[in-house]
This record gives C-alpha cells, structure tokens and sequence, in this order.
C-alpha cells in the first residue's frame, strides 16, 4: 500500500526534489476538482474508474488503461464518472518538455502501470540513489514510448457553438442534425458549419464522431456489448458503428471490449 503518510493533495507534489512524484487518491462517483494547474506536468491516470476532464481547449474521458497527459501550466478541471482510484504522476517541468506541450490521451501500458504502483510504495523523496530514482527513470523511459490514442474533443469558444457543443455531449445519441441545432441556438446551418472547423479544428461530422468515440470507452469500459452501444449512439447497425470507429483509431471496438475485460494483474492499488 502506499505510505499512509502521503498526502492526497496535489499541491504538496509540485517542489518535491524529485523528478518523478507519485500521488494516489480515490474518489467517490460525482467528485469534481475545481479549475486548477500545477507547477508540474501530470500524467492524470486511475487504475480503476471514468473521469472527465476538460480544459479551455478541450474535452477527454478516461477509462482505465489510458490516461491524460497535462502539461505544467495547463489549466483543468475533471469529474469522476464513477468511483475512481487515482493513482497520478508529477513531472517536473524539464524532464516534461520532451513529451510535448499539448494535451494528449495515452495508452497505460502494463509495465508502466506497475511503475506507477511501485513508485507509490517508495517514499515522497525516495533516497538517491536507490529504488525509487530506478523507477522514476524507467516511468520517463515508458512515457517516451507510450502510443497517443487519436481521442480528443476540441472545446469551442464561440456561445452558440458552446451551447451546441454541450447539448450534443448530454445526449451523444441524439437524431438531430446540424440545421436543428442551428434553429435552436438562433443561427444558420451556414454559421455552424463555418465555425465547427474555425473553433475546433473538426468538420461537424468529425467532431460528433470524436464525442461517440469517447463515448464508447465509456461504454466499452463498462462492459457494453458493440451492438448496444452503436444503437445508443443511432448508428444503423453495430458494423457501420465499427467501420467508424476502425477507421479513426486502427483497432475495432471488440478489441479494446476483449481488452477490459481481461483482469489487470493484481496489485495493491
């Protein structure tokens, strides 16, 4: 288990002399940290549990097995989906540069996940030399080879497309289509499909399917069948539902359903 001694938050993580930190905490379902940045880069990774978490640039859900990568500075607030056991990493800012400067949703690999955990059992500031230095560079080593998953949900900053955005993110499997938003939010089809890509960098289309891929981690997490989860999000069968989501991220969804439900080695997390 970690040492009882730890601290839960995440301010007392930033100046530690180390270049790797690990924190771990747990949340129940519903709990939402307010708008915040660290002084550090942060790996945001749970072992168990959904979060949401969103920046002014964007939007991510994390399901077990992956997480987000924040850089030092970024300002961000998340919620947890369910009960959720964080156990989260700190890099400090010249170590981080390497992994680049913008947000990004990465495969936890096995050996980096028992990194993570292993780090944990040694103290805030592990001796150096000595173990916890070892696992702090084969963490930075794991980073570095780390595979981005192509999820992410460009936040807009226009009101109209804000509220748009929103509404579709409530109810990802809504019917309506581009020219009943705009009737809703009192603007043109025209206005919309001009500024999906000027605010978002995504063609209407594009950005609803990054909101069902999200969707369906969330849902594949939990264990729904493809063909449950394609008839929530209103596709016309669950293998139109797949062509999508294969095209986008090179995998079909079976095979990230296959993946969680395998069990996670056992560890004391």
């Amino acid at each position: 288990m970690p040492d009882a001694s730890r601290s839960t938050d995440h301010r007392d993580y930033q100046r530690v002399p180390r270049v790797v930190t690990a924190l771990a905490r747990d949340t129940e379902h519903g709990v939402t940290a307010p708008a915040h940045s660290h002084e550090r880069a942060q790996l945001l990774y749970a072992t168990q549990g959904l979060m949401r978490v969103q920046t002014d640039d964007g939007v991510w859900i994390l399901p077990p097995r992956r997480a987000l990568w924040i850089p030092s500075g970024v300002t961000h607030h998340w919620t947890s989906v369910s009960k959720v056991t964080m156990r989260t990493i700190y890099v400090e800012p010249g170590a981080a540069r390497q992994f680049g400067d913008s947000c990004r949703v990465i495969e936890v690999s096995p050996l980096l996940r028992e990194l993570i955990l292993a780090l944990l059992d040694e103290p805030i500031e592990y001796p150096i030399p000595g173990r916890g230095e070892h696992l702090a560079m084969l963490i930075l080593s794991e980073l570095k080879a780390a595979e981005t998953v192509p999820i992410a949900i460009p936040w807009p900053r226009d009101r109209r497309l804000v509220a748009v955005c929103s509404a579709i993110m409530a109810d990802p499997g809504s019917s309506r289509n581009i020219e009943q938003w705009a009737d809703e939010v009192g603007a043109s089809a025209r206005t919309l499909i001009r500024l999906f890509p000027k605010e978002t960098g995504l063609h209407y289309r594009q950005w609803v399917q990054q909101v069902h891929l999200a969707e369906a981690f969330n849902r594949l997490a939990q264990g729904q069948s493809v063909g449950e989860i394609a008839a929530t999000l209103g596709y016309a069968s669950p293998s139109a539902f797949s062509a999508m989501f294969r095209r986008i991220l090179g995998k079909t969804p079976q095979h990230y359903l296959t993946e969680w439900r395998q069990p996670l080695t056992q560890h004391p997390a």
